[in-house]
């Protein structure tokens, strides 16, 4: 896997809490969440990335989440069109940003709807959810992009599966041909080539970890898969992410890594 040297972040707004969310895990306490972003920018630090830090806003609740805006690669980056209609208006800092360091930056149009979230890279092959934020549309023409970039790309159909909102909330690439991987999906064809690590029931949530050049990390309160993935001699780096469970969120949506 190639090494990442920036990131983007954006800072959570007063009004976190009033995001969209389907889980049923309480109010998210503010001044948590806070600790929880910060300790997650300082860890991406450690793993070596640059940060681009934006500042948060309140207009749109949901924007700390910012995987969800954008596709990038080293060969081009995608702005997306967000499937929530509230969170169409984030993308429009995250185009400026990117093309500072992106000399084309493409566009998902209508009526396509995509979502970052949706969307794993595995090498140069990527997997696109077909979600209640993605469309058809939406992930046919991300498959377009990307193979004007050379890439390749496979749908994978999630809208039937409770508790999965993005692909990648029950997936991430380790590297080395192996998927860490909700046990739902591992039975699809999609990943019959890959060396899985399927997700114990009860620790669902584990499979939205991180790998970021060399450094695993892997949101805190899964000790199976904890040593699971040590035993694979990963360096596993564990992080708080209880407040931003409450709203949907795992470790790679709070970042675009490029």
């Amino acid at each position: 896997m190639a090494a990442y040297r920036k990131a983007i972040v954006r800072a959570p707004a007063e009004n976190f809490s009033q995001g969209l969310t389907s889980a049923h895990l309480g109010v998210p306490e503010y001044s948590r969440v806070l600790e929880q972003h910060e300790s997650y920018c300082i860890a991406l630090e450690r793993c070596g990335l640059e940060l681009i830090r934006l500042e948060a806003d309140k207009r749109y609740p949901d924007s700390t989440f910012v995987e969800d805006t954008a596709v990038v690669t080293e060969k081009g980056a995608i702005i997306t069109r967000p499937g929530a209609p509230s969170r169409l208006g984030e993308v429009d800092i995250i185009r400026k940003t990117l093309a500072q360091s992106y000399s084309q930056v493409n566009t998902i149009v209508q009526p396509a709807t995509l979502d970052g979230g949706d969307v794993c890279q595995a090498d140069d092959h990527f997997f696109i959810g077909l979600s209640h934020r993605t469309n058809e549309a939406g992930a046919e023409q991300l498959a377009q992009l990307l193979s004007s970039f050379a890439y390749t790309s496979s749908l994978i159909e999630i809208r039937d599966y409770s508790g999965l909102l993005h692909l990648k909330s029950g997936l991430a690439y380790l590297g080395q041909n192996r998927l860490i991987i909700d046990e739902r999906l591992a039975v699809k064809k999609e990943f019959k080539d890959y060396d899985l690590v399927v997700v114990d029931e009860g620790e669902d949530h584990g499979a939205n970890c991180l790998l970021v050049n060399g450094h695993l990390l892997l949101a805190d309160g899964f000790p199976k898969l904890e040593r699971r993935l040590k035993q694979c001699d990963f360096h596993v780096t564990t992080l708080y992410t209880s407040e931003f469970q409450k709203m949907d969120g795992g470790l790679s949506c709070l970042s675009l890594r490029f």
